[in-house]
């Protein structure tokens, strides 16, 4: 089994995440978080956000809705151009992305190339392929008391419908865009300045794989950082030097797991003038786990033409008028948290026995504590334990309550869940307020007083 298999069964087994519609027989591309992945999300989404917004001067959050108006879209050339390549196999039907069936290619591979390579099916193995056609992978929908089914009707229904389209987003940056002159207009903050979002996306994958690293449905931190356009360089690498200190120091991801790839010209979105994927080292496979982007100023330049509104921004201090150039670090939830499982799991032995451990930093770990009466069958420990608890629960909320099993098994299954310690009342503790505090990574136990937890 490899270590993804492991992860996948230990997410599934301790309910981190399960698979979307598990009692139907799934959905792919969906995943749902269960009652361990929920607090793991969030500590997550917590940390990003104190870390990006609330810590900083310059940057300030916002909530966009998913649902825009379809002008956005065509705006930003997502209706045009956000499109995979996607490849039939003439002989069982099956459909790819086709850049994913051979090594060293991008979005822009052709058919010649592709048929060049001619990789068997990965359905039936054979070598019998159609053409690469652009498959836009933006999810549509109607909005409004328009059915989709008028599109049968009358010429007049049939418009009605067509008017009525409009996409859940694929990406959560075009809602930032589209309140830049909102946010300027009732703040005015000063260049440099972020706006930060998190939220869902939705993306028509052609083929959703790699567990929840490529999914049909994800969330995304993004970040749009307003600039003036003489200084998007240095502050291009101010923020590549921050998000790679984030990674590390917040999330807990080794240095040496983290590569960095600097975007050909031909493969970057249509947007960008430079762009650097952060790639990390998944148990599959070197991946991407988050991008930073200089979008330049074509994304406001094209609300402005799109909507006749100026979006430029006049200098507080010289009086000076510009668009805003745009530096763009965006991270897909999914990724980092696959991103710190891998880098979480351990597996050693103990006792004779191998030890599942989940090395979480604290700050992430869905429990803090977990509280434990060595023995639950004797009131007294229960009683204490169970005042310990509420100590700790109200000072630090995330802490769990076991006495199930053995104190080793119970060990165990806090390990497996990440939690960083356990603390155990026993009948030394009846006698002198002290109690056993063991180390989740180092399985180290200590004494100490109820009154310094």
């Amino acid at each position: 089994m490899s270590k993804l298999d492991d992860i996948v069964s230990l997410c599934k087994r301790r309910g981190f995440i399960f698979p979307g519609s598990d009692v139907y027989g799934g959905m792919a591309g969906t995943w749902d978080f269960g009652p361990l992945g929920v607090m793991l999300k969030n500590n997550l989404v917590n940390t990003w956000w104190s870390h990006w917004v609330d810590q900083r001067d310059d940057m300030f959050g916002i909530d966009a809705a998913i649902i825009m108006n379809p002008t956005t879209w065509e705006a930003s050339g997502h209706t045009a151009t956000f499109a995979d390549p996607l490849i039939e196999c003439n002989e069982c039907h099956s459909r790819f992305r086709a850049d994913k069936l051979v090594d060293g290619y991008s979005e822009s591979i052709t058919t010649e190339e592709f048929k060049a390579i001619n990789p068997a099916c990965p359905n039936c193995g054979k070598t019998n392929w159609g053409s690469i056609r652009k498959f836009n992978m933006m999810f549509s929908t109607h909005v409004g008391a328009v059915l989709p089914e008028d599109e049968s009707g009358s010429e007049s229904d049939k418009e009605l419908a067509r008017r009525s389209i409009a996409y859940l987003r694929p990406e959560t940056a075009q809602g930032i865009f589209t309140n830049y002159k909102n946010v300027v207009d009732t703040i005015y903050p000063s260049v440099p300045f972020g706006l930060c979002q998190f939220g869902k996306s939705f993306r028509n994958e052609i083929s959703p794989r790699d567990y929840i690293l490529r999914d049909r449905e994800c969330s995304q931190f993004e970040i749009e950082y307003f600039v003036h356009p003489n200084t998007w360089a240095e502050n291009f690498e101010t923020i590549r030097k921050e998000y790679l200190d984030f990674l590390t120091n917040k999330l807990g991801l080794k240095a040496e797991n983290i590569h960095e790839l600097e975007v050909p010209e031909e493969d970057r979105a249509f947007y960008s003038k430079r762009t650097i994927d952060i790639m990390y080292n998944y148990p599959n496979g070197e991946e991407e786990l988050m991008g930073i982007a200089y979008r330049t100023d074509y994304d406001l330049s094209n609300v402005a033409k799109a909507s006749g509104k100026n979006m430029e921004y006049r200098d507080k201090n010289t009086g000076e008028t510009f668009v805003p150039h745009v530096i763009e670090p965006s991270m897909g939830l999914e990724r980092a948290i696959l991103a710190i499982l891998s880098e979480a799991y351990y597996e050693d032995e103990m006792d004779g026995e191998t030890r599942v451990v989940l090395k979480l930093p604290e700050n992430l770990a869905p429990y803090k504590f977990c509280v434990s009466p060595l023995l639950k069958n004797k009131p007294e420990l229960v009683e204490k334990a169970k005042a310990v608890y509420a100590k700790l629960k109200a000072k630090y909320t995330f802490v769990t309550w076991d006495d199930s099993g053995n104190i080793g098994k119970r060990y165990r299954k806090q390990d497996e869940i990440g939690t960083p310690k356990c603390v155990v009342i026993d009948f030394d503790t009846l006698e002198d307020d002290t109690v056993t505090v063991r180390d989740r990574d180092t399985a180290e136990q200590v004494r100490v007083k109820i009154a310094e937890l």
